[in-house]
């Protein structure tokens, strides 16, 4: 009973030696997205959400990582979680993300209510310049092309580097 007890003892010794956190998880999947190892980042983002289900980055950024290898499908179901369990004040990033994934699969109209979520939640700045230009593409591709040369338009007043190359492809 003793030798039983000694091995269950050390057994958890050393698993707990060996366990990783959240952060740990989280720093490896980041710099393996980084390194263009998505598969090996969305294996790790998992073990997070495994560790902890309501942590909103690790959902944002396996999102990321799948986004990276065209699986947008998966990538909104994680851009959605992320969003439940995302404080208020830093709402707008999966919300941007979820709005470029839904365009990629050319659900203009879902991107479209998505970015408008990033614009109301943030003030006008560099940030929401792309924000601004992604709008205005999907606008275009509904056919809305007043609406989308005045989101490019106001994109390139932000500082969007593509917005006026774009205004002057699409918008004559």
């Amino acid at each position: 009973m003793r030798t039983l007890l000694f091995l269950a003892a050390t057994f958890f010794a050393v698993s707990m030696a060996h366990s990783q956190t959240v952060e740990q998880y989280e720093s490896s999947g980041y710099a393996k997205h980084l390194s263009k190892n998505y598969a090996g980042a969305i294996a790790d983002f998992t073990k997070a959400i495994e560790i902890d289900p309501t942590r909103d980055e690790s959902y944002n950024h396996r999102g990321n990582a799948k986004a990276k290898l065209e699986d947008y499908r998966g990538a909104i179901l994680d851009y959605t979680k992320s969003i439940e369990f995302c404080p208020i004040e830093l709402i707008s990033s999966p919300y941007f993300n979820r709005g470029v994934a839904k365009a990629k699969l050319e659900d203009y109209r879902g991107a479209i209510l998505d970015f408008n979520k990033v614009i109301e939640s943030d003030p006008p700045s560099f940030t929401n310049a792309a924000t601004y230009y992604h709008r205005g593409l999907a606008k275009l591709n509904l056919g809305l092309k007043d609406s989308g040369c005045l989101d490019l338009s106001k994109a390139g007043e932000l500082g969007h580097a593509d917005a006026y190359d774009t205004i002057s492809e699409s918008c004559k």
